[in-house]
């Protein structure tokens, strides 16, 4: 229930009386609510489609890249910021101007349009941006992932100068670059054709993206106006045991600590490198144990030097023959499981059994009566012998043989007799 004659006026009743906390008063003569929508070309009553084409329309012809008058463009964008918004338009609607300017509204500017316009609308404040993080690779061996390692690791970044405090220069001397109104970026609008419009949006040349600006006399002597200096800092990166090549260690915000930004992370990226006994796939690892025809045939013992330096027995007994490329496996002496070293994976071993080449008479005929006797061949007078030639497999298929390739050219001339051919003349 409202009491008290007159209409009821909702900007007295919100806080402060003006939208957005503005301590707002009535204007003090009459209301010029009419020059934003006489400078858009739309009647007060027009949508919020017919301001925005009118604006599309307007912003192309007054333009500054266009060829247009500046003062006339910053006008123009002037009206349409206020009337593309509901709360300014009703507020300009009921004091005007004036109401605008006690109430902080206005003047948003031809990029704040365009935004909202062409990028989803504005945009409220963000935090400071995180920086960049700096990725570094470190290699380490099998036995550093087996037996876990902590590694010293020196890293450059970029710190806040100590001179200037990460101002770049004398306190006071950064001033708003005023040639993208300290936004970083210049938006230019491109005709595509009748009616349609392309946003172009470009880092400010003037500041570069850094949206301020400072004299040369004003800068820091030691970091030049750049804010920042180069720093050097020792990590130590903790190799825990069983982790995988390509596993990350992140150090928050260690990296680059540029004024305005969060810093970011040092990420260090383990990389391991190859061994020259084990291979290794998830947590099993696996070797080859080279074996001699005896070991093969009549059982052997072996030692095994592990990545903790451990020593492991392993044998085969007497009687037992080893295949060639034959595989045996050793349970929970692969490698550690990372996040649980105290389980591990297994260990799988290859036996590589070396043939000797050649053999003396004796050691034949030794073998020939130790071993069971060999199957006889049924040989008979019409069995052609043949010499066989040691070779490599890779050569499989590739035996197609051609003959000369003049062969019946030679026959032909031997026939002929050498005669000479026959030519045709003209008479």
């Amino acid at each position: 229930m409202f009491f008290g004659g007159g209409d009821f006026n909702p900007f007295e009743h919100m806080q402060g009386g003006m939208p957005g906390g503005g301590m707002g008063r009535r204007p003090s003569g009459p209301v010029d609510n009419e020059e934003f929508y006489n400078i858009l070309g739309v009647p007060k009553d027009a949508t919020d489609a017919e301001i925005k084409k009118a604006y599309k329309k307007g912003a192309l012809k007054h333009h500054p890249d266009k060829g247009g008058d500046p003062e006339k463009f910053k006008e123009f964008s002037q009206a349409a910021d206020v009337l593309m918004d509901k709360e300014k338009r009703a507020m300009y609607d009921q004091y005007g101007k004036e109401g605008l300017e006690e109430g902080g509204g206005g003047g948003g500017g031809a990029e704040d349009i365009l935004s909202q316009m062409f990028g989803g609308g504005r945009r409220g404040p963000r935090g400071p941006q995180k920086g960049e993080d700096i990725v570094h690779n470190v290699k380490v061996s099998l036995e550093d992932i087996y037996n876990g390692k902590t590694v010293r690791l020196a890293i450059s970044r970029e710190k806040p100068c100590a001179d200037c405090e990460g101002r770049g220069g004398k306190p006071g001397a950064e001033k708003m670059c005023t040639d993208c109104n300290g936004r970083g970026v210049r938006v230019q609008l491109r005709q595509l054709g009748p009616g349609m419009v392309q946003q172009m949006q470009s880092t400010c040349p003037t500041c570069r993206g850094a949206c301020k600006v400072m004299d040369e006399r004003d800068k820091c002597k030691s970091c030049k106006g750049k804010k920042v200096m180069k720093d050097r800092k020792v990590l130590e990166v903790h190799i825990e045991k069983g982790m995988k090549s390509g596993h990350k260690i992140k150090f928050s915000g260690e990296a680059d600590e540029i004024p305005g930004t969060l810093p970011g992370d040092v990420v260090i990226v383990v990389q391991q490198k190859e061994h020259d006994r084990f291979k290794r796939k998830g947590a099993d690892l696996v070797e080859s144990i080279d074996l001699t025809l005896t070991e093969a045939l009549c059982g052997f013992t072996k030692v095994i030097t592990h990545l903790d330096g451990r020593t492991l027995q392993v044998k085969v007994a007497p009687g037992m023959v080893t295949q060639h490329q034959s595989v045996k496996m050793i349970q929970n002496e692969g490698m550690p499981f990372h996040g649980s070293p105290f389980t591990k994976g297994r260990l799988f071993l290859v036996m590589n059994v070396k043939f000797p080449k050649k053999l003396p008479i004796n050691t034949v005929n030794q073998l020939s009566a130790a071993l069971p006797e060999a199957p006889k061949a049924m040989i008979s007078d019409e069995d052609e012998e043949c010499n066989m030639e040691d070779v490599d497999i890779s050569q499989f298929g590739q035996g197609e043989g051609k003959g000369p390739t003049n062969a019946y050219d030679e026959d032909d001339d031997d026939e002929a007799g050498g005669a000479q051919r026959v030519q045709c003349g003209q008479a």
